[in-house]
């Protein structure tokens, strides 16, 4: 049954206390993320209670609610209702600094700013492993101009991948765009690429008579993004001390000439140390843990995505690909968690008496298990209905054990899924085929078992017939916009 996205957004402004209590809106692969001026104007049982909405996260400022994998339609429809000029309110005098306060705004920062780059991240992802089967099937011969381009095509998402942080953090730090663009395409410049190439060597390399460290930054996230909050600091000093008459040119180009220079200096080594040693302290703990580590992550991924934490992973696996070609401990665990949740929304679907709970977890399920998008079964039926759940952490924890001690590892970061298993597949090692499909078949089947034996608390229809239903002429209505 197809929904109407534009009553759905109208509920959803009006729970969240109208066009006016909002100040920004953007949205990941599941969810619309608003920034509200006053808290307090939220209705968050109205907000649940919507038809549509499968779940709301609040945090600070900010309030999250999950709509699905076509949560693009509900975002436009809701943009739609809020005006062109709409501008982020800003705090009411100065804000206490505190630890958790500076967690938030980092964790806000790196999720905000990543958030809107998952789809390249994932299409780059996914035609770099076409291209690895058309060469592992011997389809495409090595060395072919087809199979050149191909692999070109999916990587320049990830060789690039600075400009892009640049581009969408400049967004969320609201500083110039084309600026941070230019200056993050200084590290990428071949000329800087061929320098760098030369200091890793030995050869001495200076700045204004400063030591220019040998770093390498394609593929990298944490420079562009300390870059790009500094530039919002640079910009709105250099706008105070240049004269009016000289802003169109002095201006730019002063913050170039002080925030490039700063990024290859401090900032981006800055940067690269801060990624190599979450890193490492992550792939520490795999060392010392074994398939243990993955395993607990396993039984922890679908708590981390209730938080939010899970993007915290995003640059660790995005560069610890680049480095190494795969990765072992993060992108194996998400097997067992995300297809634990669909097989929990399957049981659900096979027990439960309610006709608009059996539509939602089967369509959860299908997302889950074919696609690796594990949202719509976590907010629309696990955490609803707490119970299944239960079952899909435990089922994750042992789906991540099995995992581990095959010694499966990612060659991408696409939402592991039936349709994105083959990003597991090791040519070196033909068994990881049957591992992963044996690993994808014992999450669905353990979790659907967990599920049926633990039981859960049926929703009356009386209760699914309380929340506010779409009327037919607004349906109509709707499909003709």
């Amino acid at each position: 049954m197809s929904k109407n996205y534009a009553a759905l957004a109208s509920s959803v402004v009006n729970a969240l206390g109208g066009v006016e209590n909002i100040a920004a809106v953007t949205h990941c692969m599941t969810r619309l993320r608003f920034v509200v001026k006053d808290d307090s104007l939220v209705d968050s049982p109205a907000l649940k209670s919507i038809s549509g909405v499968m779940g709301v996260v609040r945090n600070d400022s900010q309030c999250q609610v999950i709509i699905g994998n076509t949560v693009s339609h509900a975002y436009r429809e809701v943009v739609a209702l809020l005006p062109g000029d709409m501008q982020p309110a800003q705090p009411v005098g100065k804000q206490k600094l505190t630890l958790k306060r500076i967690g938030a705004g980092i964790l806000d920062a790196l999720i905000g700013t990543m958030s809107p780059l998952i789809p390249a991240i994932i299409g780059g992802s996914m035609v770099k492993l076409l291209a690895m089967v058309l060469e592992m099937s011997g389809v495409l011969p090595k060395g072919s101009s087809t199979l050149t381009i191909l692999t070109v095509i999916g990587d320049g998402a990830f060789f690039f991948l600075p400009l892009m942080v640049a581009a969408s953090a400049a967004i969320k730090f609201k500083t110039n765009m084309s600026l941070a663009i230019a200056i993050a395409g200084v590290l990428v410049h071949p000329s800087f690429i061929e320098l760098m190439a030369k200091a890793a060597q030995g050869e001495h390399v200076e700045f204004a008579l400063v030591p220019v460290t040998a770093v390498k930054y394609t593929y990298t996230v944490i420079p562009a993004l300390v870059m790009t909050w500094c530039l919002s600091y640079i910009e709105r000093w250099v706008d105070k001390i240049t004269p009016a008459v000289t802003k169109n040119f002095l201006k730019p180009m002063l913050i170039v000439l002080i925030a490039a220079p700063l990024a290859i200096l401090l900032i981006g080594p800055l940067g690269i140390w801060i990624g190599s040693a979450i890193s490492a302290l992550v792939y520490t703990i795999h060392g010392y843990l074994g398939w243990l580590s993955v395993a607990i992550m396993g039984a922890l991924w679908p708590l981390l995505v209730m938080t939010g934490m899970h993007r915290v992973f995003t640059p660790t696996i995005i560069q610890t690909i680049a480095e190494t070609g795969k990765e072992g401990m993060v992108m194996p665990s998400e097997i067992g968690a995300n297809l634990s949740l669909g097989g929990s929304s399957l049981a659900v679907a096979w027990k439960t008496k309610n006709p608009e709970l059996r539509q939602t977890a089967l369509a959860a399920a299908a997302s889950a298990i074919m696609a690796g998008i594990s949202e719509p079964a976590l907010y629309g039926v696990a955490v609803r209905l707490k119970r299944p759940l239960i079952a899909s952490l435990i089922s994750g924890f042992v789906c991540g054990a099995v995992a581990g001690i095959a010694g499966l590892a990612s060659h991408s970061m696409a939402a592991p899924g039936l349709f994105t298993s083959v990003q597991f597949f090791d040519p070196a090692n033909p068994m990881t085929i049957v591992w992963v499909f044996g690993v994808m078949a014992l999450a669905v089947v353990l979790s659907f078992v967990l599920t049926l034996l633990l039981g859960f608390e049926d929703i009356p229809v009386e209760e699914e017939a309380k929340k506010p239903q779409v009327t037919k002429a607004a349906t109509v209505n709707a499909a003709q916009i």
